[in-house]
């Protein structure tokens, strides 16, 4: 079975569970099978002038004995078996989401976080349920209908259960049909959802860039339209399903019709007793459910078949960057070293990096300009190893970069990039996410480093401060600080400032990039920006277009150049001026 095979893992580790549940139910299904012949005997003693007293309690005390270890039975094994189902809904969930923290941004690329989203919920429920009630059903189903067949053989007549059981075919080949359509169009429904998460989650995020272009009504309608796709569909496996119990009834019902009137026919030739018949007829009843459950068990493993085959498509995809198998240990990165590195992302068309060589040691302030797309962000991203790269066209302290263990990659790194994740969370878990021990007077320190002490202190909860979501609560300048603090915290051996200041005024920026100059003396730091105030007290400038480093050097070797970086450094001087004595005149 597909299903199983793709969580044999699970059910090798709780297989004795499985197996104690199967027991458990088979005994229950036998007891359950002794009632009727009870009361059949019981029967045939009333019809015969026979019944005692003291027969009649003995019956009486041995069903209520019946029904007590039944009782016991059942609890025991539903707690096995759906305690079961919720440990794997819970296993699914960790193995997804720690599937996804190691994946590269391709796969987010690729995979929308909507879909992620109904992977995560919708998929697992219906992988939980079909471990869970699936299995129910199937081994009653099983349990039931073998004991039920052999007590009609055995005590009644296997004419009558022949003749009963005519019909069963028929509800077999209507399941198989349902059943595949149940779950081609649960898939459909499963995309379907997925899509309507992803609208929600854009919506929601995007809701400043709404409102400020006036297109909620739009947005509404828009939405309103995924909606009825989702309801659509769904309604389209709902007819499926509203299929299945009139099938399985219709086919019970001509089985009771048969049972009856064959069965009387029996009764009358002599051939079984009434309370053979009566007996037979419980029989029958307790062969209801099974039949129901099997129709409901299709169903049911049809969808956690689509699901589970969605969630192992998704487990599937693998990183682009792995571990190496034997990683190189370097204990310092005292050296930065691009060697002619060429690179590509992931389906684009042309190169992104071309021919870069770059020599950084240890202590220096690396600064790179150049205009959008020029390749800034593409060239501090290879030390994040975020894509495969060339092999031996990056080291880092004398060793391939593609040889170091990532997570000692990690903890060098310090990284700042211009758009920041704020958790819906207070600032204090915000700056302190890559150092959860931190204590207040370090995270005092490096709010004091990132401009931000003075912020916080004017906020009546301080560090206690929810943020909002994304940090909503915050101005754009507040993020980048956060993000700022949050590196500074760290105090990693490499930091890497992507455009992290774009959002703040000259003078705060001049005030953070002094503390950092101060505070980082012996450590690597780059600065990628377009404001060239930011980097002019950098070791080496690189000036970047259409991914290749045109020009190098210090400020002032820059300068005397007569080039761009001179022509944009004097009219952003120039502008700066402007708009400083622009504010002058406003406060006067």
């Amino acid at each position: 079975m597909q299903f199983v095979a793709q969580l044999s893992w699970f059910f090798k580790k709780r297989w004795l569970f499985y197996v104690l549940t199967v027991l458990l139910m088979g005994c229950t299904s036998y007891l359950n099978s002794v009632a009727p012949r009870l009361v059949g005997n019981t029967v045939d003693l009333i019809r015969d002038g026979q019944l005692t007293w003291e027969a009649l309690r003995g019956t009486v005390w041995l069903l209520l004995g019946i029904a007590v270890t039944m009782y016991v039975f059942v609890y025991i094994w539903n707690n096995l078996l759906f305690g079961s189902a919720v440990l794997l809904d819970k296993l699914l969930r960790e193995r997804l989401f720690r599937h996804w923290t190691r994946m590269t941004p391709s796969f987010f690329q690729r995979n929308r976080s909507g879909e992620l989203m109904a992977l995560a919920s919708n998929d697992i429920q219906a992988v939980s349920n079909t471990a869970g009630f699936g299995v129910l059903t199937l081994v009653n189903t099983l349990v039931i209908t073998t004991v039920v067949v052999i007590s009609m053989i055995v005590f009644v007549s296997f004419k009558l259960m022949v003749a009963t059981l005519l019909p069963l075919p028929l509800l077999a080949l209507a399941i198989n049909r349902l059943g595949r359509a149940m779950r081609n169009r649960f898939m459909d429904a499963q995309e379907s959802f997925g899509h309507m998460n992803d609208h929600v989650l854009e919506s929601i995020s995007g809701m400043r860039v709404l409102r400020s272009y006036v297109q909620e009504r739009d947005d509404v309608a828009a939405f309103q339209r995924v909606t009825t796709d989702v309801m659509d569909k769904n309604i389209r496996v709902a007819y499926i399903n509203a299929l299945f119990q009139p099938a399985v009834s219709l086919i019970v019902g001509v089985s009771f019709a048969i049972g009856i009137g064959y069965g009387a026919q029996l009764v009358f030739r002599n051939e079984i007793t009434l309370g053979e018949l009566v007996t037979f007829n419980i029989y029958l009843g307790l062969l209801i459910w099974p039949m129901i459950a099997f129709g409901e068990f299709i169903n049911i493993l049809q969808r956690g078949n689509a699901s589970v085959n969605r969630i192992q498509d998704n487990l599937d995809q693998q990183p682009e960057v792995t571990e190496p198998a034997r990683p190189v240990q370097v204990e310092v990165p005292d050296r930065i070293s691009y060697r002619s590195l060429t690179f590509r992302y992931p389906g684009a068309g042309s190169d992104s990096l071309r021919d870069v060589t770059l020599e950084v040691e240890r202590g220096d302030t690396i600064g790179i300009v150049g205009r959008t797309g020029s390749g800034k962000s593409t060239l501090l991203k290879q030390l994040l190893r975020q894509y495969p790269i060339e092999p031996e066209r990056l080291y880092i302290g004398g060793a391939p970069i593609e040889q170091m263990a990532l997570q000692q990659l990690k903890t060098w790194i310090g990284y700042v990039p211009q758009e920041h994740l704020l958790l819906s969370k207070t600032l204090r878990e915000n700056i302190a996410l890559g150092k959860p021990e931190a204590t207040h007077e370090e995270i005092m320190r490096a709010l004091e480093m990132a401009s931000l002490a003075r912020d916080i202190a004017a906020m009546p909860e301080g560090l206690e401060t929810l943020v909002g979501e994304n940090g909503v609560m915050l101005s754009g300048g507040q993020k980048q600080r956060v993000g700022i603090a949050r590196a500074l915290l760290l105090d990693p051996e490499i930091l890497i400032l992507d455009d992290a200041l774009s959002a703040v005024d000259a003078r705060t920026e001049h005030a953070i990039l002094e503390t950092i100059r101060r505070s980082r003396q012996g450590r690597t730091t780059f600065i990628a920006t377009h404001r060239l105030t930011a980097v002019t007290h950098a070791r080496q400038i690189l000036i970047m277009a259409h991914g290749e480093i045109i020009e190098r050097g210090t400020h002032e070797e820059l300068m005397a150049l007569q080039g761009w970086y001179r022509e944009q450094y004097d009219r952003q001087k120039l502008e700066q001026s402007l708009l400083e004595g622009d504010k002058e005149d406003q406060e006067r």
